[in-house]
């Protein structure tokens, strides 16, 4: 997978040599302008290296994920400090006190999602929750909330939750029960597991363990791809040359359009057998039994019809926020924790006696017994400071000039928190890139500390995060009890390389030796 920030400069330079001229031009009159700026303080200090027309980029042409670089400029700069992304000004924060002023008192500032090509063509010109801005986000953040991952729609499919686990780890034993440990590919069954409990949620349907499967694999392959896209910068979103946008230098417009494409033709089936469903009756769409397909169906007005989104396509935009925002997140984070608890054999075994003592071994931990388990609960939290699901947020736009940590920051920068520096600030961490679950034993909720904002904070923070912390807190608690782990190769400890993608995975699939350590009738039944 390449980097979504390894762009040469001469794919920019060749195209561009015509206009450099004047650009150069451009960018000496701005600067003489900026200095006669009497209202404004300054502006926060920017490394020296910048490119004419694409700015640091080549500053961030790196073989690791982008938040390693910018952790690296934040101990050069200071927490805030400025980039330019081609000609697009970006600011990037990492420290507690400049994040809680972003989301606290400049909330407001900095609600807005940027116009991107991912936007355009990925989620049908921003009509998602995720991507789009003003009045029609707040009315779809609205519908989102109250109806399709409220706490009440969420406590009427966990049965559809806890059904999913179970049958996932029912599969899993029946590949491991053969009286010695087995090596399994974990983190492939962590994904197909994902996109069952995703796609059942969404849309009612399961695909199965994948195993021979072509559409689960051409499924699961446009889910990676999508979330892949997602996180690319194009050239043309941050060097708006039309030129830039015809020729599409990096490719990536050319496969957000085919992965459209083909996604649209998968969602647009779902909705269709939903509709004709409920034509017949309305026939197995009781309300505990309804996905957010069926609840989209019951719950969208023709309020939204005034925003000139069709009601279909605002269904299909959800469709596709809900995948994005889920699939490869928890997957990938699940993975992490796992290969975290294999290499800190005493935390695992401590996690596994606690269940044992509270649970016992005849019967499995349920949604209802996490708050029982305050060693597991510290675990999670741990592995999500030291993973969290985004390394680098989603961007964030001003919608006006404003100061941050004295500052000033004009109308439409853009604002990254990078929360893998953030979440090893020593000065809220002890002995920070240490694996210490204990350090979570007095902690306050999820996004009210702001050194620890795994999933955002303020108005943009992540609506799914109850969904996610249901799913992965039980399947994180049923695999520990349910069976032992070792690393394979007669090794103590897995690989922890890192990948490159906007969610970090891991560098290669994580391999397990597996063997159950239940009786077999809590694995059949």
């Amino acid at each position: 997978m390449n980097n979504p920030l390894s762009v040469h400069p001469r794919a920019i330079l060749i195209p561009g040599l015509i206009l450099l001229t004047s650009l150069l031009v451009f960018n000496y009159i701005k600067k003489k302008l900026a200095k006669n700026v009497k209202n404004v303080t300054s502006y926060p200090p920017e490394p020296p290296g910048a490119w004419p027309v694409i700015g640091h980029l080549p500053l961030l042409n790196t073989r690791t994920h982008i938040a390693h670089p910018l952790s690296k400029l934040a101990d050069k700069l200071g927490p805030v400090f400025t980039l330019r992304l081609g000609m697009q000004r970006v600011v990037v924060v990492s420290s507690r006190e400049a994040v809680m002023e972003c989301f606290t008192a400049n909330d407001k500032l900095f609600v807005n999602r940027p116009k991107s090509s991912a936007g355009e063509h990925l989620v049908y010109n921003n009509a998602s929750f995720g991507f789009s801005n003003g009045p029609y986000w707040r009315e779809m953040r609205k519908l989102v909330m109250l109806e399709v991952l409220s706490p009440r729609r969420l406590e009427s499919m966990r049965n559809l939750r806890v059904s999913e686990i179970c049958t996932s780890i029912r599969e899993l034993y029946l590949e491991t029960k053969v009286g010695f440990p087995v090596r399994v590919t974990i983190s492939r069954w962590i994904e197909q597991l994902t996109l069952n409990i995703i796609v059942r949620t969404v849309a009612g349907i399961r695909y199965g363990n994948g195993s021979g499967n072509g559409e689960v694999e051409r499924f699961r392959g446009l889910f990676r791809e999508l979330t892949f896209l997602s996180g690319e910068f194009v050239l043309s979103d941050v060097i708006p040359f039309p030129f830039l946008k015809m020729l599409d230098l990096q490719g990536y417009v050319k496969r957000m359009k085919r992965v459209a494409k083909e996604l649209d033709a998968i969602i647009e089936k779902w909705i269709d057998e939903h509709v004709q469903r409920r034509g017949k009756g309305g026939e197995g769409v009781r309300d505990q039994e309804q996905d957010f397909i069926d609840v989209m169906l019951s719950t969208l007005d023709d309020k939204f019809e005034s925003y000139g989104v069709p009601r279909r396509t605002i269904i299909k935009a959800t469709v596709v926020n809900v995948v994005l925002g889920g699939f490869d997140t928890m997957s990938v984070y699940l993975s992490w924790l796992l290969a975290l608890l294999i290499n800190h054999k005493k935390v695992l075994n401590q996690a596994q006696q606690e269940i044992e003592s509270k649970i016992g071994k005849q019967k499995w931990v349920q949604e209802s017994d996490i708050k029982d388990l305050p060693y597991l609960q510290s675990i999670i939290s741990e592995a999500l400071r030291l993973y969290p699901p985004l390394p680098l947020s989603i961007p964030h736009e001003a919608v006006q000039d404003c100061h941050l940590s004295g500052y000033f920051i004009p109308k439409g920068t853009l604002l990254f928190v990078n929360l893998f520096k953030l979440h090893r600030d020593p000065r809220f961490w002890s002995d920070p890139d240490r694996f210490m679950p204990e350090r979570f034993f007095n902690s306050d909720a999820l996004g009210q500390q702001f050194e620890f904002i795994p999933f955002g904070s303020g108005r943009r923070s992540c609506p799914g995060i109850t969904f996610a912390m249901h799913v992965t807190n039980l399947t994180i608690a049923r695999l520990i009890q349910g069976f032992d782990f070792d690393a394979p190769g007669g090794s103590k400890y897995v690989d922890m390389s890192e990948g490159v993608g906007i969610t970090m995975p891991r560098a290669n699939a994580l391999e397990v030796m597996l063997s159950p350590r239940l009786d077999s009738r809590l694995y059949e039944n």
